[in-house]
């Protein structure tokens, strides 16, 4: 096999339980397709390739294993997920020098079912951002084209699957953050229904909203990821204990029962209005005309608080965002100011000094919806347009198997375009954030390219609560029904 990394994760699984090629010579070709397109677009904060060349040749003494669904696979892992021995800093300069001390539970079940950590993935400091420019290290570009964003806030993630350098990686999805980038880059991301996966170790954001959850070049490869880090943990309050469904067995075997004849797909009017991109809905409208080509019924649907999704979210996200932040103080976590003169000092210098603008906007913003006298009419009145958001979704998806819509109402723009504009910047979240505060699952898979911008296109399935399967089979029958988007040369 001349290019390994231009293989799926299945067809690598494959290979290396055959043992025609070795879990050393997969690192070592991901190794250098890092070295080669690192420069270009800067998809990673740490990459630690002497322990994962290490833990590669103690895979191979071991030999292939039945039970380890990623022996042998290389993959990265999001800047938000603690990992033992290897910093993690969440993009955040009052964070840099942070060295966990141990492994949240996705990156237990990875180095349990045989996978190889090479990297840490750049992101939006403390995943607030949707392009990737918040970092406080540096700017990730798109592979497609490296004068655009890769979306955020795990777009670091995505930049690193599409460009060859890994064959998965995890990300943390709190608005968006899985399945924008995943849209804007052109691979495909799952966030689970909340309480899927353990947030043990995940660097809190919003905690009633984040979940962490697979970026892949497939779907089959994304339900493999899926059944490796999903499951209870006793660890984390959220975590829901029913057993997870073999997926990506499901998938391999063809007894997934689901295809896309009979499938009666729900339209939301409200995300295929005048608020995306000519380009945008064109591609997703394309797909679904090929779903119904073979046997699909698009049926048309309304979720009539979507106009609402965003100042819900925002006043959501933000006042958790400000109680989770409260920690990084230089005294309990962080880094601490030098020579303060006092205490005040040292917690103002110490914050100022460590988080960055957006951050900083987020705090003080989350701090006045939870103050006196603003409570109950921000905080109270968002958590209950919550649940009118959430109970429409459940009343659309009783009269379909799932909903489809854009990811993003444009593809990638221009590194730099929207930045003088937080709340444009806002904007470009209006077609995923509302699925996080109903807790359901969402998978991103691309469905073209733009006509005019020639970048990703991508569409999501919206499914029930736990019912990740379901979107698994939709969307692999999806994507083999269409043509796909090919690789960026970069890759």
């Amino acid at each position: 096999m001349t290019d390994i990394c231009s293989l799926t994760l299945a067809v690598a699984a494959e290979a290396l339980r055959k043992k025609e090629i070795s879990a050393v010579e997969a690192t070592r070709a991901c190794l250098d397709r890092i070295t080669r397109t690192e420069p270009a677009i800067s998809a990673l904060l740490c990459v630690d390739a002497e322990n994962a060349l290490a833990r590669a040749v103690e895979l191979d003494k071991q030999g292939p294993v039945a039970d380890m669904p990623l022996f042998g696979i290389p993959v990265t892992v999001k800047d938000a997920i603690c990992t033992k021995g290897l910093v993690t800093t969440a993009a955040s300069r009052i964070l840099e020098d942070f060295t966990p001390v141990f492994d949240a539970f996705v990156v237990e079940k990875l180095r349990a079912a045989g996978a190889v950590i090479l990297a840490k993935n750049n992101m939006d400091e403390f995943a607030m951002g949707s392009t990737t420019e918040n970092s406080a290290f540096q700017i990730t570009r798109n592979p497609w084209n490296t004068g655009k964003v890769p979306g955020g806030s795990s777009g670091g993630s995505a930049a690193s699957v599409v460009a060859g350098q890994c064959f998965a990686s995890l990300g943390s999805d709190t608005g968006g953050s899985i399945r924008q980038p995943a849209s804007l880059c052109g691979c495909v991301g799952l966030k689970p229904t909340y309480g899927r996966v353990s947030r043990y170790g995940l660097i809190a954001y919003g905690s009633s909203l984040d979940q962490i959850g697979p970026l892949t070049r497939s779907v089959a490869d994304c339900a493999r990821v899926f059944g490796v880090i999903a499951g209870h943990d006793r660890r984390d309050a959220t975590s829901d204990p029913r057993p997870v469904e073999d997926c990506a067995a499901a998938l391999a075997s063809g007894q997934s029962s689901q295809s896309l004849k009979g499938a009666r797909l729900g339209l939301p009017r409200e995300f295929f209005g005048g608020g995306a991109a000519a380009e945008v809905r064109s591609a997703c409208e394309a797909a679904l005309r090929v779903a119904e080509s073979l046997g699909a019924e698009l049926v048309e649907v309304s979720l009539p608080h979507t106009d609402a999704a965003i100042a819900t979210y925002y006043v959501i996200a933000m006042a958790e965002a400000s109680s989770n932040l409260a920690r990084f103080d230089g005294v309990r976590y962080g880094r601490r100011a030098a020579e303060p003169r006092n205490l005040e000092e040292l917690y103002v210098r110490s914050r100022t000094e460590g988080f960055g603008t957006e951050v900083k906007r987020r705090i003080m913003l989350g701090s006045y919806v939870l103050s006196a006298g603003y409570y109950d009419a921000y905080y109270r009145k968002a958590a209950q347009v919550r649940r009118l958001i959430r109970d429409e979704y459940l009343t659309a998806l009783e009269r379909c198997d799932v909903l489809c819509a854009p990811v993003s109402p444009e593809t990638a723009w221009d590194i730099g375009a929207h930045n003088a504009d937080p709340l444009r910047m806002y904007l470009m979240d209006a077609y995923t954030l509302s699925l996080n505060l109903a807790g359901l699952p969402g998978l991103a898979l691309p469905v073209g390219k733009g006509a005019e911008s020639g970048m990703p296109v991508g569409m999501q399935l919206i499914g029930r609560a736990f019912d990740e399967a379901k979107l698994f089979a939709l969307g692999h029958a999806l994507e083999r029904a269409l043509p796909g988007i090919g690789s960026p040369a970069l890759a």
